[in-house]
């Protein structure tokens, strides 16, 4: 039964063997010509990783320092996903409580930073540079003395990927694997991180250079966009253009080289009978030695002058090669790669507008800002914010800084967060104004995702134009901008409100 299972025939009625069907079943997967010996690696996403970071990481930063395309290139990232910030709304119904939280939370942000140098929004943005050059970073949670003057006793510490030495495979003292710098129980969960307390690129090393220090995983976040599956470090983002930006920088500086060498000569001199010395040729008469130490006559042009060249000589004027007319679209098209390559626009990594309009320009961006909402929800809200919130909530809690009697009875209704970046803004807001007003009046969308969607609290929204309101209404004020007032054109809609308003002309 089985053999005849296997026998598989040609329409001649002939057996085909199965080396043959295998070989030719994809073209991609042939050895043979162009493909021999090419793209045949089966390493795993951390044997990949653990022969190549620390050369990715080390050439990404070379670039980012030296090249301002790709400098300006992550700024431009780092402002679009992080902006001034991701901030924290509490999803309560106790509206004292969820102010007296987010009073709390905006006073402690100031005072984030271990070192003292960022808000805890600078952070994010600290933390979004290092996942480009270094693909990861770790954030360290560092408990206070309660009698600090901290409003939570709670900061956080970055450290860059460094730090936790991705050749370090061993086993810890408590029998567990050690995988890249990472503990992990038999299931491969992570337990602890054993990192350097000292940056190992430092030239002032401390005597704690070698000792590795444990850090458990309660205490320590780390945070990097995973690309495959069971991958436990990050990849720098730049790691697939790497190759490409030093050729790109390699060439240009070749070219203005060559350029440079081609401008220091204006023409030269032919002449027909070496032995010819002329007297004074073009008003002037210059000399130098050559090798041999004869004089040798040079030729000192002026401006406005009709020279007559002396018999047996001509000139030839220096005419160099240009980079030809297929320059700047070649130099285009590796830009665009290389944007494509760090997820960004053209028109964002090179500054260049110039074959732009209002709708492609919008199109890109719309591309370029869902990558960058992925980027924020997958990987910094739930990767960094989240595990930092609950942390401060729970040091918050401890702390006496908040009183919430049932919170670690049910600390889950507590922990529901919505988290908020900024809003994206447009080139044309008039026509978005008015999109969003057509949805909220069709009933697609609600006035609280609308001001959600750009980065703000409803709840603080309608409490400052109530508070508007009441102080206009107290002073006698009518603004335009007042819908219980004015009509859309500003026409007063009451005839008591006219009266009014003839009261404030008198």
């Amino acid at each position: 039964m089985r053999a005849a299972f296997l026998k598989i025939l040609d329409s001649r009625g002939n057996r085909i063997p199965r080396t043959s069907l295998s070989a030719t079943s994809y073209e991609g997967a042939t050895t043979g010509g162009r493909l021999r010996n090419w793209g045949l690696s089966t390493s795993g996403p951390n044997t990949a990783l653990y022969q190549s970071l620390g050369s990715l990481r080390s050439r990404s930063r070379e670039l980012i320092r030296n090249n301002p395309l790709v400098d300006g290139g992550v700024d431009s990232y780092a402002a679009n996903v992080v902006g001034s910030g991701i901030s924290p709304r509490w999803k309560l119904e106790d509206t004292e409580l969820k102010m007296r939280l987010q009073e709390l939370w905006n006073d402690w942000t100031d005072h984030a930073d271990f070192t003292g140098t960022c808000d805890f929004y600078g952070l994010q943005t600290l933390g979004t540079r290092a996942l480009i050059d270094a693909g990861e970073f770790l954030a360290r949670f560092v408990p206070s003395p309660q009698f600090s003057s901290l409003p939570v006793p709670f900061r956080i510490q970055l450290i860059e990927a460094d730090h936790l030495d991705e050749s370090y495979n061993s086993v810890a003292p408590n029998g567990n694997e050690i995988r890249m710098g990472i503990e992990v129980d038999s299931w491969g969960r992570r337990l602890a991180y054993w990192v350097y307390p000292e940056h190992p690129g430092e030239s002032f090393l401390s005597s704690r250079f070698n000792q590795r220090v444990r850090i458990p995983v309660s205490e320590m976040v780390h945070v990097f966009k995973p690309l495959r599956i069971g991958q436990m470090r990050g990849r720098p983002w730049l790691a697939s253009i790497i190759l490409k930006l030093r050729e790109l920088d390699q060439y240009e500086d070749a070219e203005l080289v060559r350029k440079k060498t081609a401008a220091m000569f204006g023409g030269f001199i032919k002449e027909i009978t070496p032995d010819f010395d002329p007297e004074n040729y073009f008003g002037k008469k210059a000399s130098a030695t050559d090798e041999t130490g004869a004089t040798r006559d040079f030729v000192a042009l002026e401006p406005g002058t009709f020279p007559i060249l002396p018999p047996n000589t001509d000139v030839v004027f220096s005419t160099p090669a240009d980079v030809g007319g297929t320059y700047e679209v070649w130099i285009k098209q590796q830009l665009r790669e290389i944007a494509h390559g760090m997820g960004i626009t053209y028109e964002q990594l090179a500054g260049d507008l110039t074959e732009v309009n209002y709708s492609s320009i919008r199109a890109g961006l719309l591309e370029f800002r869902r990558r960058c909402e992925q980027l924020q929800h997958q990987v910094l809200i739930f990767q960094f914010c989240r595990p930092v919130a609950q942390y401060w909530l729970k040091t918050a809690v401890l702390s006496g800084a908040i009183d919430i009697p049932d919170f670690f009875r049910s600390p889950g209704k507590y922990f529901r967060i919505q988290w908020r970046p900024d809003g994206w803004p447009w080139v044309d807001p008039v026509k978005d104004q008015l999109a969003e007003q057509m949805a909220v009046r069709n009933g697609f969308k609600s006035r609280s995702q609308v001001v959600a969607e750009r980065g703000e609290d409803v709840e603080t929204v309608d409490y400052e134009i109530a508070e508007g309101n009441r102080r206009a209404d107290e002073l006698g004020l009518i603004f335009d901008s007042d819908p219980r007032k004015t009509e859309t054109s500003g026409a007063i809609q009451a005839v008591e409100d006219k009266t009014v308003l003839d009261s404030l002309k008198e």
